[in-house]
């Protein structure tokens, strides 16, 4: 059994009290802002800096509390971080506190506890990175403040994190050779996007959702398409306009700041959307799927590139709001594999391959943890402490919640056949996979 060390009451007091709030033993060692610990001696620090703290989770006892004190550098890890979320798990991915647990908290005894430790108080701001969209849900007005929210942050704090490469979504790891990085793995997600696409020189590709312009540049300048590349972030649209023009390819890719809702230019051979669902929502993903066919030509192809959810418990009526929706992504939604086919064959879609990468964004994460935790001060000086935290908490939990199989990424491949049936897909995987 784990020795436990309980060195001075404030942080036992400490201790009893956050078992009490989040209903669950402390898997984790406690340091409280008096220098004094409690908790297994085998484990993780995590360290309590300012009783601030413990009043946001007198008032949100779950992962928005926990979240609020991270990131506004109440809270703190000493050790590694994954080692910490891998033993906070339960606590990360619920967003119902006590009532997700089915166990009553004693009022009583907690504000005893917390008057005790003088963290007793009205609730606490939370920090200036939390967002408050406003206007009809998955309007475009709305959308645009969220994207918005979580995109235009600064394009050199983003190649920081990202790389070079400018991709945001999961890698495709093809080899453990020496030498063999993110770059490489990212490039090798394009050319599957492509091949799967099936592209040609003289075709042309509509990119929703395009990003930086990645998957634009290399469909035209390594398989000679024209490319339509649209998002709703100006940041994005500004850096992705500018790494055409440099790549020479101005006269093949066209990138807008545009709506999908208002596109008026099909009919495209291929439709690529990486990335792009999450943000749609899954209301209005019948509406989205049903525009992408519409601009897509018979025999073309869609590559639908989405994260989803594995296993999704009903929403609870009164369940709370995320760590993920109030600092990451407002309004993204997560669809499980077959809602998403399901509505994607009701548009008229024939689904023809579903390819998993969970594991491939496990590792995809990790290296971007690993980027922004090299070079932290300059993360800091692009965006602010607490967005860098935000960004470390939110990559370093959403690659354990990827290889502990809590969500999942998938590659949907679909054709729009004609009439006849005709679809003029390859007989065999072999012709896209390698």
């Amino acid at each position: 059994m784990p020795t436990t060390i309980h060195t001075d009451t404030t942080a036992v007091r400490l201790k009893s009290l956050l078992e009490t709030l989040l209903q669950t033993p402390m898997p984790v060692r406690l340091r409280a802002w008096d220098g004094s610990e409690a908790g297994p001696a085998d484990a993780p620090v995590v360290i309590i800096k300012h009783r601030r703290a413990l009043r946001r989770l007198v008032w949100q006892p779950n992962q928005l509390g926990l979240a609020r004190a991270y990131v506004s550098g109440e809270i703190d890890v000493e050790g590694d971080l994954y080692d910490v979320l891998s033993r906070l798990t339960a606590l990360l991915w619920t967003t119902s506190g006590s009532k997700g647990t089915g166990k009553h908290i004693p009022l009583r005894s907690v504000m005893t506890e917390a008057l005790r430790l003088g963290v007793i108080g009205s609730q606490p701001k939370p920090p200036a990175e939390e967002m408050a969209v406003s206007g009809a849900r998955h309007s475009k007005s709305r959308d645009r403040q969220a994207i918005s929210h979580h995109y235009d942050v600064g394009n050199d704090f983003y190649r920081l994190v990202l790389g070079e490469s400018m991709v945001y979504s999961c890698a495709y790891w093809t080899s453990d050779a020496p030498g063999y990085g993110l770059a490489d793995a990212q490039r090798d997600k394009l050319d599957l996007i492509c091949r799967k696409l099936g592209l040609e020189p003289g075709m042309r590709l509509l990119d929703v959702g395009c990003g930086w312009g990645s998957l634009a540049i290399h469909a035209a300048r390594e398989y000679g398409v024209e490319v339509l590349g649209i998002t709703l972030s100006t940041e994005q649209a500004e850096f992705a306009r500018k790494q055409v023009a440099a790549a020479g390819l101005s006269h093949q890719v066209e990138i807008r700041v545009q709506d999908y809702r208002d596109l008026d230019d099909g009919p495209f051979d291929a439709i690529s959307s990486v990335g792009m669902a999450e943000h749609v929502g899954t209301g209005p993903y019948r509406e989205y799927a049903g525009i992408l066919f519409r601009h897509l030509k018979r025999g073309g192809r869609l590559l639908n590139h989405q994260i989803s959810a594995l296993h999704p418990a009903p929403a609870a009526p009164d369940q709370q709001r995320s760590f993920i929706d109030a600092y990451v992504f407002p309004d993204g939604e997560l669809a499980s594999i077959g809602t998403t086919v399901s509505l994607l064959e009701d548009a008229g879609f024939e689904v023809r391959d579903v390819h998993a990468l969970r594991e491939h964004y496990g590792r995809t994460l990790r290296a971007w943890v690993a980027n922004l935790e090299s070079d932290w001060s300059t993360a800091v000086q692009l965006t602010s402490p607490g967005r860098a935290r935000v960004w470390r908490l939110y990559m370093a939990a959403s690659a354990l919640a990827f290889e502990q199989a809590n969500i999942g990424v998938n590659q949907v491949l679909a054709v729009k056949a004609h009439r006849d049936g005709v679809s003029e897909m390859p007989p065999t995987r072999g012709a896209y996979l390698a």
